[in-house]
C-alpha cells in the first residue's frame, strides 16, 4: 500500500480512530492486524516469509536470555544471523551472483552453470512470487525489517535488552506498518516499551504528526515526482541526450531521491506520532552538510548509525590503528552499497563513499600534522558544502544507473565533464514549469534550514498551515501511483 495512495488516506484514518478506541489489549491486536494487511497488499505470499523469521527471532532471543554459555550463546546469535542474512541474500542477492559467475564462465570460454531463481522455486510458488514479466519479486522492505530483526537479537545477545515474551508485541515490532518497508530501522530499546504503553490521546501529538505527514507528502508528490519527470525524460535514454540535459537531471535526482525518501519517513514519522509512538529521526538537512563523514551523519541516520553499531565497531572500529580504521570504514561503505540493492552500480556508488571519507580521513590527518589550520569562516564554510554537494551529487549518477550496465553511468559522467554550455536543453517541460520545479527546490532549502519541523503549538497556525499544505499538495502534485524508491530495498 502505497503512501501517496487514497486507500492509504482511508486506511490511515480508520486505523487510528479505531486505534483510540480500544484498550491496550485491542490496540496491539489491531495494530498488528492492520499491518499485515497492509504488507499483504503487495504480494500476500510474502507475509509467510516475515512471519518465519519473525517465529525464528523471536525463540532466538529467549533462548540467547536464558543461555549462560558464551559459546552457545554465539552459536544461537549466528544462527539467528545466518537465517535473516540467508533469506535476505536468497533474494536479493541471488539472481545477481549467478549471472556475474555466468558472465565471467562465458567470457572464458564455459556454460552458465547457476540456474535462476525461479529455476530453484517449485513451480506453483513461482508463479505467485513472479512479476508481470516473470522475474522473482523481491519481498517489500525486506533489508529494513531484516536490519531491525538482527539489531533485537543482537543487543538481546549483549544484554542490551531483555527477551521480549510477547509473541504478538515482538511481532509488532517487526511489522509496526508506519515503518515496515523503509525504516526507520529502529532498535528494540526504543520501540519494544512503546508497544506495552498505553498512550492516551495527545492533540499536540497528533497536530505534530499530521503536520509532518502533510509536508512529507508534499515533498514527495509536488516535489519528487515532479522532478522524476526529468530525471526519468533523461536516465531512459542518456546517449540521446547531451552533457548539460544530464546534469540538470542529476541535479534534479539529487533532489528527487531526497524528498521522496525523507517524505516517506516524515510520513511514517508522523502517523506513528499520531498514535503516541516515537520513531527516530532519519534526515537532518543532509545537503548542508560539509563533508562526506558529516553528510552521513544526517542521511539515512537509523541506517548510518546500524552500521556504525553493528558492523564498524565489531570490525575493530578505531581501535585498532589508523590504517585498520581506513579499512574498516570502506568496508562499511561497500557493504552499505551492497545492502542498497544486487548490482555492479550499487557497489560502486557506496565505494565511491568509502573512497571519500577515506581520502577525507587521511587529508585532516596530514593537515593536523602539518600543522595546517584552515579558518573557520562564511567562505569556508560555504566551499565545503558546496564541493561536498557536488560529490554526493556525482555519485548518484550510479545510484540511479542502477538497473543498466555500468559502462552506462561513466558514459554519463562522461558526458556532464565534457558538457558544452552552448549545447540546448532537452526537457518535458517548458521555461516556466522548469523555474517551477528550481523554485521548489529553493522553497524546500529555505524551509528546512529555518524550520525542520513546521511550528504546531498553536493551533490556528497549524489548521491553516495544514490545509494550505493539503490545498497545494492536491492542486499541484504529480498523482502517478508512483512507488518510493527506497521500497525496492
Amino acid at each position: 500500500m502505497l503512501f501517496n495512495s487514497l486507500q492509504f488516506l482511508i486506511f490511515f484514518i480508520v486505523v487510528t480512530l479505531a486505534y483510540y478506541s480500544l484498550s491496550w489489549r485491542g490496540r496491539w491486536v489491531l495494530l498488528l492486524t492492520a499491518s499485515c494487511y497492509f504488507y499483504m497488499v503487495f504480494k500476500p505470499v510474502y507475509i509467510l516469509i516475515l512471519f518465519g523469521t519473525i517465529v525464528i527471532d523471536y525463540f532466538a532471543g529467549i533462548w540467547l536470555e536464558k543461555t549462560h554459555d558464551q559459546k552457545q550463546k554465539k552459536a544461537l546469535l549466528i544462527l539467528s544471523l545466518i537465517s535473516n542474512i540467508g533469506i535476505l541474500a536468497f533474494f536479493k542477492y541471488y539472481d545477481f551472483l549467478g549471472d556475474s559467475v555466468n558472465g565471467f564462465l562465458n567470457t572464458v570460454g564455459f556454460r552458465a552453470i547457476v540456474p535462476p531463481l525461479d529455476g530453484l522455486l517449485p513451480h506453483r510458488v513461482a508463479e505467485w512470487m513472479v512479476n508481470g514479466v516473470g522475474n522473482v519479486l523481491l519481498p517489500i522492505g525486506l533489508s529494513f525489517h531484516t536490519f531491525q530483526a538482527m539489531s533485537y537479537t543482537i543487543e538481546v545477545y549483549r544484554g542490551n535488552q531483555p527477551a521480549e515474551r510477547h509473541f504478538g508485541i515482538y511481532s509488532l515490532y517487526v511489522m509496526f506498518y508506519p515503518q515496515l518497508v523503509a525504516g526507520p530501522i529502529e532498535r528494540p530499546q526504543n520501540m519494544l516499551y512503546q508497544y506495552h504503553s498505553f498512550f492516551k490521546y495527545d492533540f499536540e501529538n497528533v497536530k505534530a504528526g499530521l503536520m509532518q505527514m502533510a509536508f512529507g507528502m508534499f515533498k514527495k508528490v509536488v516535489i519528487a515526482d515532479r522532478l522524476a519527470l526529468m530525471v526519468d525524460y533523461a536516465y531512459n535514454n542518456p546517449t540521446d541526450h547531451n552533457g548539460l540535459t544530464l546534469l540538470v537531471a542529476t541535479l534534479f535526482f539529487t533532489f528527487q531521491i531526497y524528498c521522496d525518501f525523507s517524505g516517506y519517513s516524515d510520513i511514517a514519522i508522523g502517523a506513528a506520532r499520531v498514535m503516541g509512538f516515537t520513531l527516530m529521526e532519519n534526515f537532518h538537512r543532509p545537503y548542508e552538510a560539509t563533508s562526506i563523514s558529516d553528510f552521513w551523519g544526517r542521511w539515512h541516520i537509523s541506517l548510518s548509525t546500524w552500521f556504525r553499531d553493528y558492523l564498524y565497531i565489531p570490525l575493530g572500529g578505531n581501535r585498532r590503528g589508523e590504517g585498520r580504521r581506513q579499512v574498516n570504514l570502506f568496508t562499511v561503505f561497500l557493504v552499505s552499497g551492497l545492502w542498497h540493492g544486487a548490482s555492479w552500480n550499487y557497489v560502486i556508488w557506496g565505494s565511491l563513499h568509502g573512497l571519500y571519507s577515506v581520502l577525507g580521513g587521511l587529508r585532516d590527518k596530514w593537515m593536523k600534522k602539518s600543522g595546517i589550520h584552515v579558518p573557520k569562516n562564511p567562505a569556508v564554510t560555504a566551499f565545503n558544502l558546496f564541493f561536498t554537494f557536488v560529490l554526493v551529487m556525482l555519485t548518484w549518477v550510479f545510484f540511479r544507473n542502477d538497473k543498466a550496465p555500468v559502462g552506462q553511468a561513466f558514459m554519463i559522467l562522461n558526458k556532464i565533464f565534457t558538457l558544452s554550455w552552448d549545447a540546448p536543453l532537452r526537457t518535458p517541460f517548458n521555461s516556466v514549469e522548469m523555474w517551477f520545479c528550481g523554485f521548489l527546490i529553493l522553497i524546500l532549502l529555505v524551509k528546512e534550514h529555518f524550520f525542520l519541523f513546521i511550528p504546531t503549538r498553536n493551533s490556528l497556525t497549524f489548521f491553516v498551515l495544514f490545509g494550505l499544505i493539503a490545498f497545494l499538495t492536491y492542486f499541484l502534485g504529480v498523482f502517478t501511483s508512483n512507488q518510493f524508491i527506497y521500497f525496492q530495498f
